[in-house]
């Protein structure tokens, strides 16, 4: 639900700078503002996470969630009411964004933890394909506030959910935060999760500049139409669901978490570095599922390095709060840069050796992780 609110706007992307001529640094900046919004807002709320209790936290992000696609609803013309309206959103996003994998790493038997991460890495892709799903019916009839309203909809749906699950005590929201745990985390652990934080904004930097503005890159690059375009976004995002499941398997066999991390942005390296050869259908179909691989790998190692680092009882919302940090900054980074380069060298190309180059030190601080890790566990 958290994700959808987020990726609801690039399938719609088009039809906004159509509709209301929206500068494109700008329409960048109304999914770069959730991360402006995670970046201020992150290492506060963990702490409030911790005061309050999540119960409260949660009812709050569910209001700005509410307020937010009002703002989208009532004014689109209106550049400033549109910018106010994600940030409200972004709010409730980063209070989600913490919230969840907590919940998900506390409430995990041993055995399940592997799934439970997978299933943390994947909420952004399931809201992704959620988003892009309904994109081709708005278009059939003609209006994107279609989304927006059904975005509203799920908004209290899950607020009445969430209601009922604390009133009949169905599930522990609580979840033992608040609680001082027994070990705080020493300098040399939060040595790495810094650097897992770092590997998380160099990554986020690419991805979230190849998925907001891939449909528009088939669009004027490749030639296609706005549903065939949504359809090819939806690729790497179908393969990111399947492989991340297939890395918690890999991972509960004993498959070593940084070295996979590893492995993976180096490959996602290569696709960007290539990019600009990949311009026939069955060159770019390839780029499109083997950067879908890369980027099903990726964020299941990534969520999983606070319990690598700290162990799952001690992986609370601090740990997480430095991690969402990270990714706040590539999420902030990515959408805008990506337009300015085009903008600079009126050339979509041009974006390539720039990412793969971000990649690729990302991949190189993974590998320092990984020797860490395997030194700390010796």
């Amino acid at each position: 639900m958290a994700a959808f609110q987020q990726f609801k706007l690039p399938p719609i992307l088009p039809d906004l700078l159509t509709l209301y001529s929206y500068d494109r640094v700008f329409a960048g900046g109304l999914m770069s503002i959730y991360a402006v919004i995670g970046l201020l807002a992150s290492l506060g709320l963990a702490a409030a996470m911790m005061r309050f209790g999540p119960p409260r936290i949660l009812t709050g992000a569910l209001v700005f969630l509410f307020i937010g696609n009002m703002f989208g609803l009532a004014a689109p013309l209106s550049a400033a009411a549109m910018m106010a309206g994600r940030a409200c959103e972004g709010l409730g996003f980063a209070i989600l964004a913490i919230l969840g994998p907590v919940y998900a790493n506390r409430n995990a038997a041993p055995r399940h933890l592997p799934l439970a991460i997978a299933l943390t890495a994947i909420w952004i892709p399931v809201g992704q394909l959620s988003a892009g799903a309904l994109a081709p019916l708005a278009h059939a009839l003609g209006d994107w506030r279609l989304v927006w309203l059904i975005s509203l909809v799920v908004v209290l749906i899950f607020g009445g959910w969430a209601r009922s699950i604390y009133r009949h005590r169905r599930f522990d929201m609580v979840a033992g935060i608040g609680q001082v745990t027994a070990t705080p985390i020493s300098a040399a652990e939060r040595r790495r999760l810094i650097v897992a934080a770092i590997i998380f904004l160099l990554w986020s930097t690419q991805y979230f500049a190849y998925m907001t503005w891939l449909p528009q890159f088939l669009i004027e690059v490749h030639g296609l139409g706005p549903t065939a375009a949504i359809f090819g976004y939806a690729l790497p995002v179908v393969l990111l669901i399947g492989f991340s499941l297939l890395t918690a398997r890999g991972l509960r066999a004993g498959l070593p978490l940084a070295p996979l991390l590893t492995g993976a942005l180096v490959l996602q390296a290569g696709i960007w570095l290539t990019m600009g050869w990949a311009d026939s259908a069955a060159s770019g179909l390839l780029s499109l599922v083997l950067y879908g691989v890369g980027i099903g790998i990726t964020p299941v190692c990534l969520f999983g390095m606070p319990a690598a680092i700290l162990g799952p009882m001690r992986s609370g919302p601090k740990a997480f709060a430095i991690l969402m940090t990270g990714r706040n900054c590539g999420v902030l980074i990515g959408p805008i840069l990506l337009p300015q380069l085009i903008v600079l060298t009126a050339d979509w190309h041009a974006a390539g050796p720039v990412f793969s180059a971000g990649t690729a030190l990302a991949a190189v601080l993974a590998g320092g992780l990984a020797l860490a890790l395997r030194a700390a566990a010796r």
